[in-house]
C-alpha cells in the first residue's frame, strides 16, 4: 500500500506544490493510502453560501443543481465550488481504514462519521445523486470519499439522528466561537440571526452576555424576525438587509442609543455585508466572519476606507471541542432540538 502525506499532498494533481484545499483538482480514486480513510458517503451538506450561490445559477431547479454539483466533482475531484471557494461536509460510514492509521485513530470499520473538515479539500466520488434538499443545502448521495491523516471527524452520536447531528455539526465552529467571543454584558449582533449559524450564535450569546448584556439579531425577513422574538433569546430583532450598510449602522444605533456593537458575527450566506458589519461595530469592538461568502479584502480595506479601529476575525470553522460542544446545545435546549428538527431536517 503506499504511503500518504499527513495533509493529504500526495492527492494534489494542479498545481504542483499546494495542499489539497488549494488546489485546483486533486485525485478521487478511491485506492487509498495507508493513512487514509474510505468513507461509504450518504449526505453531503454544501455550505451555505456555495448551496445558495448554486441554486441561484440553477434557478431553483433541483435537477440542475444536481448537475451543477456533479460537474464541479468530475472537474475538480472534490465538492470545491469554483465561485464561492467552498465545500461544506458530509455524513457516511467508514469502509476501510489504512494500516498506518488504523492504531493512531478511535475509528473502526463500520463506524457511522460526519467529516469535520472542508469538501472543498476532500477527494469525493460521486456515483448517484438520490436527493436534492433544496431547503436544507443537502444532497443525498451514493458515492465515496477519503479523510486524510490529519482530518477531523466526529462519530455520530447514538442519542441523535443523523439527519439532525449533521445539520448542526456543518456549522458547529459558529457557536463555540461566539462562547469565546461573547462577554457579560455585552451588546452582540448577530446578521443572519434567523438563519442556522445565526440561530445557535444567538442562543448562545444570550447565555454569555446575560442579563445586563443585549443580543441583537438581523435579518431582511419578515419571518425571520418573527421566529427570533418568539424564540425569546434576543433583546431586537432587526429587519433590514445588511448589503445596506448604512440602513443597518442606523438600525442598529437605534436600539443601542448610538453606542453599536461589542461583538458583531455574521453568519448570512450573500455577499457585500463586509461595511454593515464594521459600520454596526464600536470602536475598539471586534467582527466574527463566519459567513464564507465574506470578502476579507473588501473587509480589510472598508475598515480602513472609513476609519475603523475594529478587530475582525477570520470564521475559522474550528474549534477545539467544537462537535461535542454544538451536540451538547440540542442536548440543553428542548427548543433548540425541536426548532432544528422542524426546519432543517
Amino acid at each position: 500500500m503506499k504511503q500518504g502525506s499527513p495533509y493529504g499532498t500526495h492527492r494534489v494533481l494542479e498545481p504542483q506544490g499546494v495542499l489539497p484545499q488549494g488546489a485546483w483538482k486533486i485525485d478521487n480514486t478511491m485506492e487509498i493510502f495507508d493513512n487514509e480513510v474510505l468513507i461509504d458517503v450518504a449526505a453531503l451538506n454544501i455550505d451555505a453560501a456555495s448551496f445558495t450561490q448554486i441554486k441561484q445559477e440553477a434557478n431553483g431547479d433541483a435537477a440542475r443543481v444536481a448537475e451543477i454539483v456533479l460537474d464541479i466533482v468530475a472537474r475538480r475531484g472534490k465538492m470545491h465550488n469554483p465561485v464561492t471557494g467552498s465545500g461544506g461536509m458530509l455524513i457516511g460510514t467508514v469502509l476501510e481504514i489504512g494500516p498506518a492509521l488504523a492504531t493512531k485513530c478511535d475509528l473502526r470499520v463500520g463506524d457511522k462519521i460526519a467529516t469535520l473538515v472542508s469538501l472543498s479539500l476532500t477527494p469525493l466520488r460521486i456515483d448517484r445523486i438520490s436527493k436534492v434538499q433544496l431547503h436544507q443545502d443537502r444532497i443525498e448521495i451514493k458515492g465515496r470519499a477519503i479523510l486524510f491523516e490529519t482530518g477531523l471527524y466526529a462519530k455520530l452520536p447514538p442519542d441523535i439522528p443523523e439527519n439532525l447531528a449533521l445539520a448542526i455539526l456543518d456549522v458547529a465552529g459558529a457557536p463555540a466561537q461566539t462562547a469565546r467571543l461573547v462577554q457579560p454584558g455585552d451588546t452582540v449582533l448577530v446578521i443572519g440571526g434567523g438563519g442556522k449559524s445565526g440561530t445557535l450564535c444567538i442562543f448562545e450569546a444570550r447565555k454569555h452576555a446575560g442579563p445586563s448584556g443585549c443580543v441583537i439579531g438581523a435579518s431582511p425577513f419578515e419571518q425571520d424576525c418573527q421566529r427570533m422574538k418568539a424564540l425569546g433569546w434576543v433583546d431586537h430583532a432587526l429587519q433590514v438587509d445588511a448589503t445596506d450598510a448604512l440602513a443597518l449602522m442606523q438600525a442598529v444605533a437605534a436600539v443601542t442609543q448610538g453606542r453599536m456593537a461589542d461583538v458583531v458575527i455574521n453568519c448570512v450566506n450573500i455577499p457585500n455585508t463586509e461595511m454593515g458589519s464594521i459600520l454596526s461595530t464600536r470602536e475598539g469592538g471586534k467582527i466574527y466572519f463566519f459567513s464564507m461568502a465574506t470578502s476579507f479584502t473588501a473587509a480589510a480595506l472598508g475598515a480602513e476606507g472609513v476609519g475603523k479601529d475594529v478587530e475582525m476575525i477570520v470564521g475559522n470553522g474550528y474549534a477545539r471541542g467544537h462537535a461535542e460542544f454544538a451536540l451538547a446545545l440540542l442536548r440543553e435546549s428542548v427548543t433548540l432540538r425541536q426548532l432544528f428538527q422542524e426546519r432543517y431536517v
